[in-house]
């Protein structure tokens, strides 16, 4: 489990636009928002990638960069770009099972023959420009996951009150 104010993991994964991305590359001026996904299976990551694909104004208005990951392969996630309506997110695919572990995230294995072998449950992290964990959300099914205008809001308070990342004990 990574804590807050620890350092993160550098991450590098090619995007279904035919770019490579890298956490390290970023250049936010409040954070970077790492939004792992369970892969093109999963009805709810539709719906929920879906629902922040209409807020990414207001997260890049806030200095926010973000990506969309799965473990899904490069076939796979790109016919979720095509078929989902995510036109500008950036879609990250071919997270390595060891990268996904190293950010805490939890495995499932198939279930069903829509669903690829192996693939990891849905995670958020806010990572700071210094590439520190601000904050993150891992959970062990689709379900319940935070809200984008809870994010958001929780973004206008932190950077007005200069709030301190909690949790790192």
């Amino acid at each position: 489990m990574i804590k807050p104010t620890a350092q993160v993991p550098e991450l590098k994964l090619p995007l279904i636009n035919d770019t490579q991305w890298s956490l390290y590359d970023q250049d936010s001026t409040s954070f970077t928002m790492l939004v792992f996904y369970r892969g093109l299976h999963c009805p709810v990551c539709r719906k929920y990638l879906e629902s922040l694909t209409k807020k990414l104004k207001d997260f890049s208005g806030r200095g926010v960069h973000l990506i969309a990951i799965s473990m899904d392969s490069e076939e796979r996630a790109k016919k979720a770009g095509n078929e989902w309506n995510i036109p500008e997110l950036p879609v990250g695919y071919n997270l390595p099972i060891e990268n996904a572990r190293e950010w805490g995230l939890y495995i499932s294995k198939k279930t069903s023959e829509k669903e690829p072998a192996v693939f990891s449950e849905p995670g958020l992290f806010l990572i700071r420009p210094d590439n520190t964990l601000y904050a993150s959300s891992i959970q062990t099914m689709p379900f319940a996951r935070p809200d984008w205008d809870d994010i958001l809001n929780a973004i206008d308070y932190v950077t007005k009150n200069d709030y301190p990342a909690r949790g790192g004990e």
